[in-house]
């Protein structure tokens, strides 16, 4: 099932938006679940790391703690799929609505 998302076009000379359904391909959807895996796993690293340095900091030594605390880090700051599905789809909305108003 393709990725879709719903995003309002203001008409002109109506107070009313038109809503319109932005569809991504499978590429598409593809190649925003592998930004999102690399950003993710970007941001799993420096969590560890950081969670490392506050257990050093606070002489917390036991690597359970650590753990949680860098996947709370994590959870925190992550991005998540829907989101660069999201902007992508935004992306695509705008790109099409910026060259019919050329």
């Amino acid at each position: 099932m393709a990725f879709s998302k719903t995003f309002p076009r203001t008409i002109q000379g109506s107070s009313y938006p038109l809503w319109e359904e932005v569809y991504l391909t499978e590429e598409e959807e593809r190649q925003a679940e592998e930004c999102c895996k690399q950003e993710n796993f970007q941001l799993m690293d420096e969590a560890l790391r950081e969670a490392r340095m506050l257990a050093i900091k606070h002489g917390i030594n036991e690597d359970l703690i650590r753990t949680k605390l860098a996947i709370a880090l994590f959870e925190k700051r992550a991005s998540h799929v829907v989101f660069w599905k999201e902007s992508l789809a935004k992306d695509k909305f705008d790109g099409k609505h910026d060259q019919s108003n050329k």
